[in-house]
């Protein structure tokens, strides 16, 4: 449909269009590859700029050949004609014929004029339909704004490789009381952008994983009556979802390796202490809670159920572990665990840049 139309639309409505055209999808599709760093984007787009260029050379030509038109057919060769004062007349007729003295002159030129073959008159000129014109000044439109809008939508993107999740901006959002109060912490925002590291799928030990979510709050800690600053981020992957949150409190790491040997819980939580980037830290193991709400049935939801096991690892604000801490927590649906060393060279990478923002 489209080869049919442009094969009846004037040269003068039909070029400039394809070379439009061409120019709006061939640097769209080079913008994309440019954005997407795809070699096959970069072809098709220079496919399209080539052919504008064909299009744009055609019409200089055609614009050159109507400003110099080329000379006229050349005039046939002069017939000559005989001069009648030197025909010979037959002996046997003796009829004296007088011929005036123009008369050689004045019959050369006539016979000139006879042989010389007057230029065939070309067919008339047809005059420009001005609705047919308007028509094409209009589908010239149409096709522009089509050819806008439907360009993004029609051609594919390069590359449909997934890109991971970003973090959410939340920087105008208003924070507790409990951070004022708290001398330089960290925003969940700050968090996140620590945690969502490109190698952090690699790390996990499931390189070709990418974020399918990641997000930031700024909370604050349970049973504290919104007076301890608890900022967290998590970013979620097919496997593994990945935990760090910072508690503002006085309470050593000591102090909770402390409490879990009062309370007997320290065999069963596998708590184990050890120093990460020279600050003193431990591991511990809990279950996660469950919740599952069904929104088909009005007012009724299952009850809190023990979720998959987490692992934890507790690293210290400070050097002197005067109170306060960065937990790292890992777990997965399936309920398999990474190494501990994993959760270490996970904090190693990432809790740099946390100090880095809690600094300044």
């Amino acid at each position: 449909m489209l080869g049919l139309l442009l094969r009846f639309l004037p040269f003068w409505v039909r070029e400039p269009l394809l070379i439009v055209v061409g120019s709006v999808f061939g640097v769209r599709i080079m913008y994309l590859a440019v954005v997407e760093r795809s070699w096959v984007a970069a072809g098709i787009g220079a496919v399209f700029l080539v052919f504008t260029a064909i299009r744009v050379h055609t019409v200089v030509r055609a614009l050159q050949a109507r400003r110099n038109p080329g000379p006229g057919p050349a005039a046939p060769a002069q017939v000559r004609v005989p001069d009648p004062a030197q025909v010979r007349v037959p002996a046997q007729v003796q009829t004296p014929v007088h011929v005036p003295a123009q008369a050689p002159a004045q019959g050369r030129v006539a016979a000139q004029a006879a042989a010389t073959p007057r230029p065939a008159a070309g067919p008339p000129e047809k005059d420009h339909n001005a609705w047919g014109q308007a028509l094409a000044a209009v589908g010239v439109f149409g096709a522009l704004a089509a050819a806008v809008w439907l360009g993004p939508r029609v051609m594919p993107s390069a590359d449909n490789t997934p890109q991971p999740a970003s973090c959410s901006d939340s920087e105008h959002e208003k924070l507790p009381k409990a951070y004022e109060k708290t001398p330089r912490p960290v925003t969940g925002d700050e968090l996140c952008e620590a945690l969502n590291r490109p190698d952090l799928a690699r790390l996990l030990g499931t390189p070709r994983e990418i974020a399918d979510t990641a997000s930031g709050s700024n909370g604050t800690a349970a049973l504290t009556d919104g007076k301890v600053a608890e900022p967290e981020a998590e970013i979620k992957f097919d496997t593994y979802t990945v935990n760090l949150s910072a508690t503002y409190n006085h309470l050593s790491t000591a102090q909770y390796v402390r409490l879990f040997d009062i309370a007997g819980d320290r065999m069963e939580k596998d708590v184990k202490t050890l120093k990460v980037l020279g600050r003193p830290a431990f591991f511990s193991s809990d279950h996660t809670m469950k919740f599952q709400i069904d929104f088909s049935k009005e007012h009724q939801s299952a009850p809190v159920q023990e979720g998959p096991l987490a692992r934890t690892l507790s690293v210290a604000l400070e050097r002197k572990d005067r109170g306060g801490f960065y937990d790292l927590t890992v777990w997965s649906e399936s309920g398999a665990l990474p190494d501990d060393g994993v959760l270490v060279d996970i904090a190693e990478k990432v809790l740099p840049k946390v100090l880095e923002r809690s600094a300044h």
